[in-house]
């Protein structure tokens, strides 16, 4: 994976830096793994805005994806390392022995003609999916469930991953990618490595255009709004808006929003770093 940076010969492209794609196959996708994705442009079923700074943007087919793992002790070959427009991580297309074709999310290494396969006991190498329980310490892994069975729901963008820290009755315990460090379920899945694409972070799009592409329409600053949109706007002259807060009112930057009496506080054994 790499990034590059373009020659200025428009004002768009100056500080332009791209995704180098070095790692991708193909540019066309599995047909019969397509759905159509209706866009909402941020409105709901009365046509009233709802949602503000959505609309417009490219037209995308969603593409089905397996975050459950569930073909167990099945091996699949990887077909192709594709671009997902729905997800900032890449996606590999593989194919079990009798046909049937499946996109998951693609690790970083994983190569074509690679052998993928989810099992309980199955060798801890990049792209395989298998049970906390039976993953050695100190693995780092992507992709995991939070409950068994539910599918994939942590760590699956860009450059996302885990470790696995310690095991100790049904629970394992794991460091996640915010710092967090928790008990999960020893059955729950999770696939071995980290998500393509790291270097996802890195890219700069160059204009505003772009912007507009991805869905995304031009988003007013708070401070320049009047006080009856929102608590930061009015005041005389540029006045710098006051405490940092959301329209609602909730301060941000630090606040705690999380509830004292959450079911799953238990589980949790170190807070993210604020």
């Amino acid at each position: 994976m790499s990034v590059r940076k373009l020659k200025p010969i428009t004002p768009g492209q100056r500080g332009r830096v791209v995704n180098g794609n070095d790692t991708i196959t193909t540019d066309k996708p599995e047909k019969s793994l397509l759905a159509p994705k209706k866009r909402s442009g941020g409105r709901n079923n009365s046509g009233r805005t709802t949602s503000r700074y959505i609309g417009g943007g490219h037209k995308k087919r969603y593409r089905i994806m397996d975050f459950k793992r569930d073909r167990f002790d099945a091996p699949a070959a990887v077909k192709s390392i594709e671009y997902d427009p729905n997800r900032s991580a890449f996606i590999a297309l593989i194919q079990f022995e009798d046909g049937e074709k499946r996109y998951i999310i693609a690790q970083s290494g994983l190569k074509v003609g690679q052998q993928v396969v989810s099992a309980e006991k199955a060798q801890p190498e990049i792209g395989n999916a298998m049970p906390l329980k039976s993953i050695p310490l100190g693995t780092i892994i992507s992709c995991i469930e939070l409950r068994p069975g539910q599918g994939a729901t942590i760590a699956r963008s860009a450059g996302a991953f885990a470790q696995l820290m310690a095991r100790e009755g049904r629970f394992a315990t794991i460091k996640l990618p915010s710092g967090e460090t928790r008990m999960i379920l020893s059955t729950c899945l999770a696939t071995i490595g980290t998500v393509s694409n790291s270097d996802h972070q890195l890219v700069v799009s160059g204009k505003a255009g772009r912007s507009r592409w991805l869905g995304r329409r031009p988003r007013t600053r708070p401070v320049a709004m009047n006080p009856v949109d929102h608590p930061m706007g009015g005041g005389e002259g540029r006045a710098s808006g006051g405490h940092p807060r959301s329209r609602n009112g909730i301060p941000a930057k630090g606040y705690r929003t999380r509830q004292k009496n959450k079911a799953s506080n238990k589980y949790i054994i170190e807070r993210r770093k604020k």
